[in-house]
């Protein structure tokens, strides 16, 4: 497909390699954020596709193209939906990460509260995206 039209490249070519950079450490992040439930994989590759778009053509459409990440960040641009799949993934690695944080490394009542609070407030705002 043609995303030229989702690109907007900086005028500085010292900036573009700069997004280019930037957005292959995201992408990096977001691919060890499959495997590892601390490193939310969506944020990063969000990241990724907006350094993208303002560095390069090509990585943008290498990106946008991909067969695992593509239609997941074509949903979000053109639909601004998260699929249901991504959504019962996303949940439940919040409440087993928080969960385990709350029984095992958290000592202070409030500071549980505050970390049940924060996740419970991400599911929220997850959740409201259509599927």
């Amino acid at each position: 497909m043609d995303y030229r039209n989702e690109v907007h490249l900086n005028r500085s070519r010292l900036m573009r390699g700069l997004f280019i950079a930037l957005g292959s450490l995201f992408l990096a992040l977001g691919v060890i954020g499959i495997f590892l439930p601390i490193l939310p994989t969506t944020p990063f590759l969000l990241l990724t596709a907006a350094c993208y778009a303002r560095g390069s053509v090509r990585f943008y459409t290498m990106l946008m193209d991909n067969k695992l990440f593509g239609h997941y960040l074509r949903g979000w641009r053109e639909e601004r939906r998260i699929p249901r799949k991504a959504k019962i993934w996303a949940v439940t690695m919040i409440v087993l990460t928080i969960g385990t944080s709350i029984l095992l490394f958290i000592p202070l009542l409030g500071a549980k509260i505050a970390t049940a609070a924060v996740g419970g407030a991400v599911i929220t705002y997850i959740c409201r995206f259509p599927s």
